[in-house]
């Protein structure tokens, strides 16, 4: 491949990524040909949409079925006052076609059920999860452990997120190595009760670009076996080693969980999405 398999338009756009050699021309083909989808468009899909469409992925899926409201326009930078009362899912597709029109955009406006999660991620290469409650967390780690495909997912509440990626096969931790169920509901605050700080989003959530690159790209190390935990107030990156439990309930050694769970959707995490 060379340069002039891409548009001079394209050269210009990307000629930041072209420049490192752990990107190059070859780089940048893999990233317009590689499919992510987003689970979210709030405070952790915001800018995590915004870099992947900057970064020329070649197809981004976005899944949300809220609709904008003036309380998120303080950390879901994708969005503007004009589109408060629209679908997030449609608003952020509207700020990444103004970004790169290189990048094909696959709206699902509907909340994901064990029904037609399949569907939905299916031929994707990565799966990012900025969801807002355990119920949707759950499901989609679970999709994504049985669909084999990677995911990178994040959470943030008040002034720490933390991040993951989970790599599914054997000798690789799931999700549920680390949280075998959800919790209780009311056992951990939403954001809505304790707040949180907005820009601790723009962090977790770009950070979860850098991990999607890194994959898509065949590069670096990744969090495949670590918890990397960020305390904004302490200014503090924190990394946690995670290994496979024989015990876990779906990767173990005797599984009990063989199909996908539709847990109570009033089990909300403190989590943002």
């Amino acid at each position: 491949m060379n340069n002039l398999d891409f548009t001079e338009e394209q050269i210009e756009r990307y000629s930041r990524h072209i420049l490192l050699s752990e990107v190059g021309v070859k780089g940048q083909k893999k990233l317009l040909k590689a499919k992510v989808l987003m689970i979210g468009a709030g405070g952790l899909g915001s800018p995590a949409l915004l870099y992947l469409a900057g970064a020329g992925v070649g197809t981004i899926g976005i899944v949300d079925s809220d609709r904008v409201e003036l309380s998120n326009l303080q950390r879901q930078i994708i969005h503007s006052v004009e589109d408060i009362g629209k679908n997030k899912a449609l608003s952020a597709k509207i700020s990444i076609k103004n970004i790169n029109p290189d990048c094909e955009v696959k709206v699902f406006s509907e909340r994901l059920t064990s029904k037609n999660i399949k569907g939905i991620i299916k031929g994707y290469d990565v799966v990012l999860d900025g969801s807002d409650n355990f119920p949707t967390r759950f499901l989609v780690a679970d999709c994504c452990w049985f669909e084999r495909i990677p995911l990178v997912s994040a959470a943030v509440l008040r002034f720490e997120g933390q991040l993951m990626t989970i790599f599914p096969g054997r000798n690789n931790p799931c999700y549920r190595c680390l949280f075998p169920e959800p919790p209780p509901p009311g056992l951990i605050p939403t954001c809505q009760e304790v707040g949180i700080l907005g820009a601790v989003v723009g962090v977790m959530g770009t950070l979860q670009v850098v991990e999607t690159l890194k994959i898509l790209l065949g590069i670096g190390n990744n969090m495949s076996h670590r918890l990397l935990i960020y305390d904004a107030i302490r200014n503090r990156f924190t990394i946690i080693n995670r290994t496979s439990n024989p015990e876990c309930p779906l990767c173990g050694n005797k599984p009990n969980i063989t199909k996908l769970i539709d847990y109570d959707t009033k089990c909300i995490s403190g989590t943002e999405m």
